[in-house]
């Protein structure tokens, strides 16, 4: 058939009626606006924009939006759209007619292609922002719509007209025309581009003038916000790198957390009017006003996409009947010379509902994405402003509601960590509220038009079993909490026994504790059984439901009408019981977080009401202190001689050795309280008639005994109490410019210097002078990287008098008039408090001439002191200088210096011993001494992975981050055991297999195929859905407690692993990373793998089955899918890479955040005291608008996948529809299974994306378990020996004798040894020092009893046994060691000094009364069951070692060493234990190794070490007789 425009009829282009009555001339008139776009744009587009684009890439700051864009976006895809009908209208007609008539289809193709390059074209100019082209874009609307208007009027003429579709086609299309030609005359009236004198010109926003700025959601197109096409570079980049924060940049100016909180605050503070001023705001209410029109917007999506959801089913049933009575569209095959189509045959045209349920599918998705999109953001931004609503309230929070407890640190973590992501995750659900019911009311009426009836019947299954699934959430989550307690008691008695592993290991005590973990994890695993049954009920009645409806709904459809429904009926109902499901499954949650929200809603309420600090008049908001003012320079001063002690320099007191006061500084006072009374919020008193004044530039020293409000009047004159009378008078320049150093030290997450120098500007000279006036030097040396370390609660952690150094030396740095210190003495020892004294506050603050308060007990200092004010009870005893309170209260006077007297006799014990100081440098020391090696070999590692990757080439790279942990999930599933696995992937499979007969059977049956009769199919039918709801429920519990099953092995293996590693394990691994694996990690084996595994799998066999059965029915589907998969295989690739790094981020990101609450809340009166609430505040918006920035991105990533997939998901739809009316065209199926195959298409639609979504998650969670079974490969102890334990005497060892002959020990093969060819030998019930310089090996040596080193040459034989060869818990029960540090376990006394609980009362009262602790053990309430806090917490350090002497008595081992026991604790306790040592333990060999060696002097022999070699071997006074001895040395320098 030859083309022709207007037909091949004589009289196809005669114009005798009129040019324009002829309508293949009006067509033709139509071609005329399209073809002018063309010519005249395409020109541009390629060389303007082509060539520029490849020079230079315009980048996004030239972005902008023109008025209308949205509008015009939105009339150019209905545009598109019509244009697809009218060329639809034009083919089929054409069919029908004789011959081709080009004008019925050629104008609406070309006005396709038109409307595609206008949308370009425009899209370009916008991006560049140059309106002048939009003239072109102006003409051609105007052109379209004359000539369609033309088209429209002629057709208008004809009578018969309104039945025709193209009638109503043009008049759209004239509309849309229209409509396109008002948004372009609007662009010239607002831009004045064109006809005006003076164009507007027009800034992009200010956010794309910021490069920093990479969320582009807000500024792009519309084509691009509902395809996130502008994510691609991210999503895609991620293969060759990962996702770092600085690639993603900042947020726009109106998602940043400062916005929204005053957007929020706004609202919230619009409802306090003037007549109510006390009124409580609702926050619910201000939610509303400031988040209210997004959600608005975003439910709108959700109905339009829910509506849109119904034309799935509509549409099948249309395909289904169609092709079931499909006819000619006119009789016998005839052809008409002209023909025009109704609109009632479009609908009943079977290829044209395929193209509908197509674009119906891509526009629903797109609708609901987008109202995902919308909730999360509005979410997200909902959080922000709470956060830091929360953070300023806490800035605000008095203190009496932190330290009386009506606040507690947990109620703050609380809110900002679980209230506000409840409220969160509200919001992401809410539109479900009233979407869902809406869903569902449709769903039935549709269900009752096509079964009638009997669609009731199934609908009120589906009904009435929503209350259940409700009550199994809410039965979900109090078992959670449930598991939840078991689990943080087990990580409780995880981390003791990591804490105190060495004690274990030199008790053998390993298994006994290993027990009483285990004995918690089985209370844990029982509550995660209940857990995993209500899981895996609930995940039953999510499959099982539909299947009771479809049931349900066909045998009474049966029982009524007495045959089966049409295919037509069935699958139309199957699809929307589908539908249905999702709807009744999601309301149980959406009800159970609007219930949770409301009580959070309730929780913040109360917080947001509490009482806030007064306002004092020099309190006027966030005023940033001015860190220039009052900086002055310094100078030196002379020391003081502090070699008398202090009692004879206080007598001497007459002449005052620091500078004389100027007259004008004795007027000058810094801060005066008058007749102040002040309390903590209690109507208590706690500080009374109080009037005293600081003089300017002096030094003021308050003193008193514990308890009498020093520091309570440090806080009142910082505004901090509530004033009940008078009040606390600065001078002007004064209190902005004030350095706290707290008595509790508080220290942020930062490093050392970042601590130090706390927001004021880095001075080096300053910062050095700070830090050698507080003797930090030799700690900070000792850091992994000096200042630069991070300290804190993340960082590593210090000792107290490091802690309080540190605040110390922040106070000194600032550079303010005024700096109050509350007892900065408290943590140090003698000379570190002299030095501080001298240097930092004497030298360095008065040098300065500022004004020092020093709360102290250290009364030895009182001669220092300008001013000295003394407290008791609350009130001023006396006030002035140390001469006024000499001469004026001689009874005080007199009790200070008996109380100095006391001091200074603890001063000259202090000498004797080693300094405290010098002890905690000492455990610093081991703790990085011990991770070096560790560090050197994980270096060597990271360079040999390191050099790995850079030979690698990209691709490898690339391959390595894509590549799905087959390995470690098969080691997962093979921890659940065997059996289990079989079980869950044969009833799997052989669930879908049924569920696909079920449906196979329904096709058969209302395709009338089978010649049974009616009875005999429905009962076929009933088994089958009998059998799969039985599978459902099969298959649901087998993945659940084979999850469970997991657990259980790997979390026994795990602990067994741990607990029998050598000591050498626990000193080179860091204690938090063994802890994350037993908290973290095995939270997420125990709880979300196994739901993520059931998901995807079940996700992964739906589609699997639902393309199978398509394939089945439609073999030429198998030619679509192809280009499908690998487009599939590319977008989950890219997906998993990138949603990996984003996860990765917003985890790290959440951390510091919560971090920064709970140190603010900690630090509270440091902060204001500083004046630094807006630092602080800035930086926690920084920290909330970064995690929000990461918690974006990952949803706009999901968002990027799931419109993907679901794209894909309505090509499947397409493919499939298109197939099997192919087939069926050519006769090859029966309708039925064409309604069979349309209906798994729309369910592989809905299951695409959570198949790529669960795999990325159950990627991540894998991690956890790749983490633990690297632990897993730990080497143990070799707890077995060469010697049988029934071969060892009972009684063994009996004498004590220790032969030890050519020792060599070291921690570990590649480390060198520490002790070298020692030979020894003692006799039985000897008492031996052991002595030498730090790190000489002496602590080694004790190790090296117990078998707890590596001892690679030589042996010690004790009463004639070696003991290398014995199994390890026979040699270590038989010997006993009291440690350095003490340590006791949380439970009872008993527990602890007798834990295998072999011994009786008696016995245990004996050790006690030997340790001298018995009287007060008798005094505890309990006795020996009387409670013993974690790590002993409720006793003194004195008293945990006594105990631990008890305990090493209660085992009657002739053997007993001392490893440096004495070290740390004070004289009157090391007097007790050298006392029973002595008599209790005569009888036994005594070890001792010595910290401080005047402990030893009196020992029957000495052994001096000196780097691993035994020097020196002697009785001490033989040793001591000799001048040169090593020992003599070490006695002379108390080393």
């Amino acid at each position: 058939m030859a083309l022709s425009f207007c037909g091949n009829k004589s009289n196809a282009y005669s114009v005798t009626k009129g040019v324009l009555n002829n309508p293949c001339f009006v067509d033709a008139l139509n071609l005329v606006p399209h073809v002018f776009l063309l010519f005249i744009t395409f020109p541009i587009l390629f060389i303007g924009w082509g060539s520029q684009s490849s020079k230079v890439q315009i980048h996004h700051n030239t972005w902008l939006h023109f008025p209308g864009h949205n509008m015009r976006w939105i009339l150019t895809f209905l545009l598109l759209l019509v244009h697809v009908c009218e060329f639809s209208e034009g083919i089929v007609c054409n069919m029908v007619m004789g011959t081709n008539h080009l004008h019925l289809f050629m104008p609406a193709f070309m006005g396709f292609v038109a409307a595609t390059t206008s949308v370009i074209y425009y899209h370009n100019i916008e991006t560049s922002n140059f309106p002048k082209l939009l003239l072109v874009l102006f003409i051609y609307w105007v052109l379209a719509f004359i000539t369609k208007s033309i088209k429209l009027w002629k057709f208008a003429e004809d009578k018969d007209a309104s039945q025709y579709l193209r009638l109503y086609i043009t008049a759209l299309l004239v509309i849309l025309y229209g409509l396109l030609m008002a948004v372009e005359i609007n662009v010239i009236r607002v831009r004045k581009y064109v006809f005006f004198a003076n164009p507007q010109k027009v800034k992009p926003p200010e956010d794309l003038q910021d490069l920093g700025v990479r969320f582009l959601q807000p500024f792009v197109n519309l084509l691009s916000k509902a395809t996130y096409w502008w994510m691609n570079p991210l999503i895609v980049g991620a293969h060759k790198r990962p996702i770092e924060l600085k690639k993603i940049g900042k947020l726009p100016i109106a998602m940043r957390a400062l916005t929204n909180y005053l957007r929020l605050k706004d609202a919230y503070e619009d409802q306090r009017t003037p007549e109510d001023p006390d009124r409580s705001p609702s926050i619910w209410r201000s939610m509303y006003r400031a988040f209210g029109r997004p959600i608005l917007l975003s439910s709108t999506f959700r109905y339009l996409a829910d509506l849109l959801g119904f034309a799935g089913p509509l549409c099948i049933s249309g395909i289904v009947e169609q092709l079931n009575c499909e006819k000619d569209p006119v009789g016998n095959n005839t052809m008409v010379s002209n023909y025009h189509m109704s609109y009632r045959e479009l609908l009943e045209n079977s290829s044209i509902l395929a193209v509908l349920l197509f674009l119906a599918l891509i526009l629903q998705r797109t609708f609901l994405q987008a109202s995902y999109y919308v909730t999360i953001e509005t979410g997200i931004n909902m959080r922000g402003a709470l956060l830091a609503m929360i953070y300023n309230k806490i800035l605000r929070l008095s203190t009496s509601n932190m330290s009386m407890g009506e606040m507690t640190l947990g109620q703050i973590n609380n809110l900002v960590a679980i209230e506000t992501n409840q409220l969160m995750w509200f919001l992401f659900l809410c539109p479900n509220l009233w979407a869902m019911p809406v869903q569902i009311v449709m769903g039935i009426i549709l269900l009752r038009h096509f079964m009638g009836p009997s669609a009731l019947v199934g609908a009120s299954v589906i009904v009435l079993l929503a209350p259940v699934q409700y009550l199994i959430a809410t039965k979900l989550a109090d078992t959670q909490k449930i598991t939840l307690e078991h689990s943080t008691d087990r990580v409780k008695k995880t981390t003791e026994i990591l804490k105190g592993i060495k004690l274990l290991k030199l008790y053998a005590w390993e298994n006994i504790f290993c027990d009483s973990v285990e004995e918690t994890r089985g209370k844990e695993l029982t509550s995660l059984r209940t857990f995993a049954f209500y899981t895996s009920m609930s995940i039953f009645m999510n499959a099982a439901i539909p299947i009771a409806a479809v049931l349900a709904t066909f045998v009474t459809y049966h029982i009524l009408n007495e045959k089966g429904p049409s295919p037509s009926q069935a699958f139309a109902a199957l699809s929307l019981f589908h539908i249905l499901v999702t709807p009744l499954f999601l309301l149980s949650t959406v009800v159970r977080f609007a219930v949770k929200a409301l009580v959070s809603v309730q929780k913040l309420g109360e917080f947001l009401q509490s009482d806030e600090i007064g306002d004092d008049s020099w309190r006027n908001g966030d005023i940033s202190v001015s860190f220039e003012a009052g900086k002055k320079p310094m100078g030196m001063t002379k020391a003081i001689n502090r070699k008398q002690p202090m009692r004879y320099q206080m007598d001497n007191y007459e002449q005052p050795t620091r500078r004389q006061m100027r007259p004008s500084e004795t007027e000058d006072v810094a801060v005066k309280v008058t007749g102040g009374s002040f309390t903590w919020g209690n109507n208590l008193l706690t500080l009374s008639d109080i009037n005293i004044r600081i003089p300017t530039g002096q030094l003021t020293m308050i003193v008193g005994q514990v308890g009498c409000g020093k520091s309570s009047l440090l806080l009142a004159m910082l505004g901090e109490m509530q004033a009940i009378e008078g009040g606390v008078y600065w001078s002007n320049k004064n209190r902005n410019s004030v350095a706290y150093a707290a008595q509790k030290s508080w220290l942020l997450n930062a490093t050392v210097e970042e601590n130090i120098t706390f927001g004021s500007p880095f001075n080096k000279q300053r910062y050095k002078a700070v830090i050698d006036a507080c003797s930090l030097q030799p700690d900070i040396d000792l850091l992994p990287f000096g200042d630069q370390t991070e300290i804190g609660e993340r960082g590593i952690n210090l000792s107290g008098g490091q802690r309080q150094r540190i605040c110390v030396a922040r106070a000194l740095y600032q550079n303010t008039n005024i700096v109050f210190l509350d007892d900065p003495f408290s943590a140090l020892d003698i000379h570190l408090s002299d030095h501080l004294m001298q240097e930092g506050i004497l030298k360095f603050l008065q040098d300065d001439k500022r004004t020092v308060v020093l709360v102290t007990h250290k009364l030895q200092y009182l001669i220092h002191a300008d001013w000295i004010i003394a407290m008791k009870d609350g009130t001023v005893l006396r006030e002035g200088t140390l001469k006024d309170i000499q001469t004026h209260d001689v009874e005080l006077y007199d009790h200070w210096k008996t109380l100095m007297n006391r001091q200074d006799q603890e001063l000259e014990k202090d000498i004797q011993q080693d300094s405290q100081t010098t002890l905690e440098r000492k455990t610093l020391r081991r703790a990085f001494y011990s991770r070096e090696a560790k560090n050197q070999i994980d270096d060597e590692d990271e360079e040999e992975e390191a050099e790995e990757e850079d030979d690698d080439n990209f691709s490898t790279t690339t391959n390595r981050r894509s590549k799905i942990p087959w390995k470690v999930c098969w080691c997962y599933l093979s921890s659940g055991g065997f059996f289990m696995v079989f079980l869950m992937i044969f009833s799997k499979l052989l669930k879908h297999s049924v569920i696909v007969a079920i449906d196979y059977w329904l096709a058969n049956w209302t395709s009338k195929i089978s010649n049974s009769s009616g009875t005999d199919i429905l009962l076929v039918f009933i088994i089958l859905c009998a059998a799969g709801i039985t599978l459902c429920l099969i298959t649901s519990l087998t993945v659940e407690f084979l999850g469970l099953s997991a657990a259980t092995n790997l979390h026994h293996n795990l602990l067994n692993k741990i607990i029998h590693a050598p000591i050498r394990f626990f000193d080179i691994t860091p204690l938090g990373q063994i802890l994350n694996r037993f908290s973290a990690d095995t939270n997420i084996i125990d709880q979300h793998i196994p739901s993520t595994l059931e998901s995807l799998t079940r996700s992964t066999l739906l589609c699997l089955s639902g393309i199978g059965v398509i394939a089945s029915i439609t073999p030429i589907f198998l030619v679509a899918l192809v280009p499908l998969a690998v487009a599939f295989y590319f977008i989950q690739k890219y997906f998993r890479v990138a949603s990996k790094d984003l996860q990765d981020l917003d985890d790290s990101t959440q951390l510091p955040l919560l971090c920064h609450f709970s140190e603010t809340a900690e630090g509270l009166t440091t902060i204001r005291a500083f004046r630094h609430e807006a630092r602080f505040k800035q930086r926690m918006l920084e920290l909330t608008d970064t995690n929000n920035t990461a918690y974006l991105f990952l949803s706009a990533a999901n968002r990027w996948l799931e419109v993907r997939t679901d794209y894909l998901g309505a090509v499947i739809v397409l493919a499939a529809a298109a197939a099997s009316i192919w087939s069926f065209h050519y006769g090859l199926h029966p309708g039925g299974l064409v309604g069979l195959g349309l209906t798994y298409a729309l369910t592989v639609t809905n299951y695409l994306n959570w198949v790529v979504r669960n795999l990325a998650d159950l990627e991540v969670q894998m991690a956890a378990v790749k983490k633990v079974n690297s632990f897993l490969s730990t080497e143990s102890e070799n707890y077995e020996g060469s010697m049988d334990a029934s071969q060892v005497p009972e009684n063994w060892p009996q004498d004590g004798e220790i032969k030890i002959q050519g020792l060599c020990v070291r921690y570990d093969p590649m480390l060198k040894p520490v002790l070298k060819h020692v030979n020894a030998y003692i006799k039985p019930g000897q008492k031996v020092g052991i002595c030498g310089r730090t790190g000489s090996g002496k602590s080694s040596l004790s190790l090296a009893f117990f078998n707890m080193v590596d001892v690679f040459e030589g042996k010690i034989i004790i009463d004639g046994i070696d003991i290398c060869k014995l199994p390890l818990q026979t040699l270590r029960s038989r010997l006993s060691i009291i440690l350095q540090d003490p340590v006791l376990f949380s439970g009872s006394i008993r527990f602890n000094l007798d834990p295998e609980k072999m011994c009786t009362d008696d016995r245990l009262w004996e050790a006690l009364e030997i340790a001298q602790l018995k009287n007060m053990v008798k005094a505890l309430p309990g006795g020996l069951d009387a409670v013993v806090t974690e790590g002993g917490e409720n006793f003194s350090v004195g008293q945990r070692q006594l105990f631990c002497l008890a305990r090493a008595f209660v085992r009657k081992s002739s053997i007993f060493i001392m490893d440096e026991a004495t070290a740390s604790i004070d004289m009157a306790t090391e007097n007790i234990l050298q006392k029973v040592v002595m008599t209790a333990f005569a009888d036994r060999t005594v070890v001792t190794i010595a910290h401080r060696v005047s402990s030893i002097l009196d020992a029957e022999q000495v052994l001096v070490f000196s780097s691993g070699i035994l020097v020196e071997s002697d009785s001490g006074p033989n040793l001591l007789a000799q001048e040169e001895s090593l020992f003599s040395v070490l006695v002379r320098t108390h080393k």
